[in-house]
């Protein structure tokens, strides 16, 4: 079986899930991305790891980003990888920023790669992404009851956590 190009995912993604799935791509970076529509990325990420010619039998990264409060908007990049036949694919949801009291909601891809448990819980820990469905969702670098997500934009950092001054 021969690599399969970002164009060949792109349009195997587009013929099985929809036109509308695939909002936007990214071929002239370095690694090339594809943005998926937040509500099927569940979808298509199954669709990337149980199609035998594809095979993305790894999560190797997941990544969140901030784009800042004037943007509005974090992301969340997925960076799959098949062993089996050596290709990469990148995937990313943007979703708006919320506040303190309304997470932004991503779903959970656990149940299809088992290392986007600990990745899931660290974006969670340090930009407030909430990931619907994941089996354990809680704080993995921060104590329990640390305020704030510190790789937010606008995080302004505690001044002290239990009478101990946090800045240094």
């Amino acid at each position: 079986m021969s690599k399969q190009t970002f164009a060949d995912i792109v349009t195997l993604i587009k013929s099985h899930q929809g036109e509308d799935t695939v909002l936007s791509v990214k071929e002239d970076l370095k690694q090339p991305q594809a943005v998926i529509k937040t509500s099927q990325l569940e979808s298509v990420a199954r669709l990337l790891w149980e199609t035998p010619s594809l095979y993305f039998d790894s999560l190797s990264c997941l990544t969140a980003l901030d784009n800042g409060e004037k943007e509005g908007t974090l992301e969340v990049l997925y960076h799959l990888y098949s062993i089996p036949y050596e290709h990469a694919f990148i995937m990313k949801v943007v979703v708006p920023r919320g506040d303190e009291n309304n997470l932004p909601e991503v779903p959970s891809l656990c149940g299809i790669w088992k290392t986007a448990n600990w990745h899931e819980r660290e974006a969670f820990d340090m930009y407030g992404i909430k990931f619907t469905g994941h089996p354990d969702l809680r704080r993995i670098l921060l104590p329990t009851d640390w305020q704030g997500y510190p790789l937010r934009k606008d995080y302004k950092e505690q001044e002290t956590y239990h009478g101990i001054k946090v800045a240094y």
